[in-house]
């Protein structure tokens, strides 16, 4: 294998938007649209990290792209290309890279994107995708961190801590789930399911967004952090499966609060806004939560039953 063969074989099929001419070029092209933003966000993942080396090369790929859809979601942005970089350790086949690419050949597909460009090398450490995502949103409409205001109510979508969930049990933690319960959890895990549909509708509904990636605590206290304001999450509130439930016990809202991995959606919303947030979320078919309230002050509290729960780490931390 050498890099054109790997680009042309595996990757210029999936260059289907004019503007990556084929990746015959050495850049790409982002047609502009009047009265639109272009929102920008990259995310890496590495082997041993974020994924384990025996994982399916088609989830792989497919968790490096919509980690980057999920950013794009929580900012309001409709996803349009990509740019992909690729470092391929000792040992990468022919047909690992097929699967790889069949996994992103399928989220464009399910996403409506393409792939725009990017590099492919060799490494000799471990394997590492690296995503960069373009997206449009009317202009000056950009759901950002900070805009939560004190009165406002903090939201989340989908369900909290499967990834997590599934991390634990490909660590073979002890368990007593059923098959069904284990698929769910580990299948949260290799491929996330970003409410890519419900972003489409947050500008306008939302005063501040974040997407779920280092954790629920973690990532609302930099939407607080970014607003200038305080959090109280009701750890009650905080939607779990019944999976989760099954494997963590008592002990699933706190793991699941302060796990990583999500890729849901956190905002901030008027109250007077929750019967549209709800419409909204039946439009895109995902369940969305209210799970707190937002006040002066700074930081993020999770209460359970009238006490405050004490949070020695409220998230994933990289370093």
């Amino acid at each position: 294998m050498d890099e054109f063969g790997i680009i042309a074989r595996h990757f210029a099929p999936l260059a289907t938007t004019p503007g990556a001419f084929g990746l015959k070029d050495d850049a790409a092209a982002i047609a502009a649209r009047p009265g639109f933003d272009l929102i920008v966000t990259t995310d890496q993942i590495a082997e041993g990290t974020d994924f384990f080396a025996q994982d399916p090369p088609a989830s792989i790929a497919q968790k490096a792209l919509r980690v980057n859809l999920s950013d794009l979601a929580a900012k309001g942005a409709v996803a349009d290309c990509y740019l992909l970089v690729l470092a391929l350790p000792p040992g990468a086949t022919e047909e690992w890279l097929a699967q790889f690419a069949a996994g992103l050949g399928a989220d464009q597909q399910r996403y409506g994107i393409s792939l725009l460009g990017g590099d492919t090398s060799a490494t000799t450490g471990p394997l590492t995708v690296t995503v960069t995502a373009f997206g449009f949103v009317p202009q000056g409409r950009m759901v950002t961190r900070g805009g939560a205001k004190p009165g406002d109510a903090i939201y989340v979508t989908g369900s909290i801590g499967d990834s997590a969930g599934g991390l634990a049990i490909l660590k073979r933690e002890p368990h007593a789930l059923n098959q069904a319960q284990r698929d769910h959890l580990v299948a949260r895990y290799h491929t996330p399911e970003p409410p890519i549909d419900f972003g489409k509708r947050l500008a306008g509904l939302a005063t501040a967004s974040v997407d779920i990636s280092d954790g629920l605590i973690a990532d609302i206290g930099h939407l607080a952090a970014a607003s200038g304001v305080a959090v109280a999450v009701d750890a009650e509130a905080v939607p779990l499966s019944d999976a989760l439930r099954a494997l963590w016990g008592t002990d699933a809202i706190l793991r699941a609060a302060t796990s990583g991995d999500d890729y849901q959606i956190a905002f901030s919303a008027s109250p007077a806004r929750d019967g549209d947030i709800r419409a909204a979320a039946a439009q895109a078919g995902i369940a969305v939560t209210r799970i707190g309230a937002v006040a002066a002050g700074e930081g993020v509290t999770l209460h359970h039953q009238g006490r405050l729960l004490p949070v020695a780490r409220p998230g994933y931390r990289h370093f």
